[in-house]
């Protein structure tokens, strides 16, 4: 059974209900395939109808859920011949943040992106997807190295912000962030971002000023997280449902504001449902946007980029 989230409660009983009966005409002479299919039916049409109205803290959960695609489940689907290169040449290696050479669709790329890990052991690895300094320091070698062999950079945004704590302050978080961001503006080479699960605060821009930001359907994109904005503005986290109103954290919100270039459908239920699927469309969409960008010359994307970010506002 799969993990279901706290507004799919209805989704789950009808799921259980349907597994119950199988199990039930699991070696047993009942005849109940046509109750399966009806009740099969009603949670489908439960589902659609479920996440044709999302709102944007129900959005939040789902680009959260646990079993969404992760960086490396997009590495091992969609990237061949991939080359993982560690640190900064500084001070570490900081495993939040994963990047490297390979081929997306046979052209030769620099992926980069925040992997948070999927259970505990991992988790606490790559530091829930919080990178420090040391992260953002690596990126930006890595966004040099392919400005100088002339190689698109791809990077997968996935993370609730940057590491907040001292240690992270003490090596300079907000100026390695400030620099990546400056780095991702500089680039020659085409940079594509696509957020495919939660893009917090400085934390994923440090990653995502791109000539081209994409979005799948349920992810989403703000300053801060909507916990965070509620404890600011109310004085409780309890509030993080109308932080997520009024902050405009959707891909839907965002494309018709312009901070994002193209929204990415979702499996129906979330990319977790259909993972595969979900990644494959996902690469379809890059392969689509490097191969319209490879048109432009350095100074193109600079300007194109620069106006981009501009125009925001």
């Amino acid at each position: 059974m799969p993990t279901f989230l706290d507004f799919e409660k209805s989704i789950a009983e009808l799921q259980t209900r349907i597994e119950e009966l199988r199990e039930t005409a699991e070696g047993s002479d009942l005849n109940i395939g046509a109750e399966i299919e009806r009740l099969e039916a009603k949670s489908d049409r439960l589902l659609r109808d479920t996440y044709a109205r999302l709102t944007p803290w129900q959005k939040t959960q789902v680009a959260r859920h646990p079993d969404r695609p992760h960086f490396k489940d997009y590495l091992a689907a969609l990237v061949e011949d991939f080359v993982p290169l560690a640190g900064d040449r500084n001070f570490g290696e900081d495993r939040a943040i994963v990047g490297g050479l390979g081929r997306i669709a046979g052209r030769k790329v620099v992926v980069i992106g925040h992997e948070k890990g999927d259970d505990t052991a991992s988790r606490l690895r790559h530091n829930f997807g919080m990178a420090k300094p040391e992260g953002y320091r690596k990126a930006i070698r890595l966004m040099q190295l392919a400005d100088r062999f002339g190689l698109p950079v791809v990077t997968l945004v996935d993370t609730s912000g940057a590491f907040p704590g001292v240690q992270a302050e003490e090596r300079g978080q907000a100026e390695a962030i400030a620099r990546s961001t400056e780095q991702c503006l500089a680039l020659g080479v085409p940079l594509v971002t696509a957020v495919v699960g939660e893009g917090g605060s400085g934390g994923a821009i440090a990653l995502a000023a791109a000539n081209r930001v994409l979005m799948l359907e349920h992810s989403v994109y703000s300053v801060i997280s909507p916990e965070g904005c509620a404890s600011i503005l109310w004085r409780t986290s309890e509030k993080a449902a109308d932080a997520a109103e009024a902050m405009k954290v959707t891909a839907q919100d965002l494309k018709q504001l312009g901070v994002i270039d193209r929204i990415v459908a979702e499996p129906l239920g979330g990319a977790h449902r259909a993972p595969a699927e979900a990644m494959t469309d996902l690469g379809r969409a890059i392969e689509e946007e490097l191969a319209e960008l490879s048109r432009y010359s350095p100074a193109q994307l600079r300007q194109e980029r620069r106006a981009k970010y501009l125009a925001i506002g």
